[in-house]
């Protein structure tokens, strides 16, 4: 086997293993919602988890749509640091009946906007607090996320389906929500939320340990073909 060729084939197997690294972490990153769940007619507070996907860009914005068929007349925000949020509110596109009142106007979307120096870099995650309410009576309410980058690119997360690359947060209220649903904390499960995300956290860091040590594991394995290969060429000669 020339040299050439071993080089070749050693340089593949380490390609390999950072694509068998990477695709799972990138693949895991998500927009989400937790809890993910409601009762109708609650007042209800969600938290958007926001991570950055980017290596090269940071998030500085992101906007979240609210339903503007079945509206929330009370939308509040936790301010955090860095960040300035607006409430933007419009006219509805026909009026609706909530409770005994007639909504004609609301908050249809919550655009989060990141001051100099406090972007979301790569590696990082950003939480942002909505207090949402009264909950309607329906099955599910899909909440449009926007990411926007420094680089200018838009992440719409905005795909429905469990196969979704991009999928949407999804507030469930009546509706089950998927039993692998991202977020998919329950109401009456939220309180244990902090104590499963811990070890969802040190599970997660095992795994990506793991896979730091498989994919080294299969880069020395390259580099040793390379080294017995080329001595046993030389031998030879």
């Amino acid at each position: 086997m020339k040299k050439s060729t071993v080089t070749k084939s050693a340089a593949a197997l380490v390609a390999g293993a950072a694509l068998a690294l990477a695709a799972p972490l990138i693949a895991s990153a998500h927009v989400t919602i937790n809890p993910s769940a409601a009762e109708a007619g609650s007042y209800s507070v969600i938290t958007i988890k926001v991570p950055n996907e980017s290596a090269t860009a940071a998030t500085n914005k992101l906007e979240v749509s609210l339903p503007t068929d079945t509206p929330f007349t009370s939308v509040r925000y936790v301010p955090v640091a860095g960040w300035t949020a607006e409430l933007v509110r419009e006219t509805l596109p026909e009026p609706v009946t909530v409770g005994e009142n007639e909504v004609t106007e609301a908050v249809t979307s919550v655009v989060w906007t990141a001051e100099a120096g406090s972007e979301i870099a790569d590696g990082q995650l950003q939480q942002f607090e909505l207090s949402l309410g009264p909950v309607p009576d329906v099955g599910s309410i899909m909440l449009t996320a926007d990411q926007y980058y420094t680089d200018g690119s838009v992440v719409s997360w905005s795909e429905e389906g469990e196969d979704a690359e991009l999928p949407a947060p999804v507030l469930y209220i009546n509706d089950a929500a998927p039993a692998d649903h991202h977020g998919g904390a329950s109401h009456d499960e939220a309180e244990s939320e902090d104590t499963t995300e811990a070890a969802a956290a040190t599970t997660g860091g095992d795994d990506i340990l793991a896979r730091v040590l498989g994919a080294g594991g299969l880069v020395l394995g390259a580099i040793g073909l390379v080294l017995g290969l080329t001595a046993r060429r030389k031998s030879a000669e």
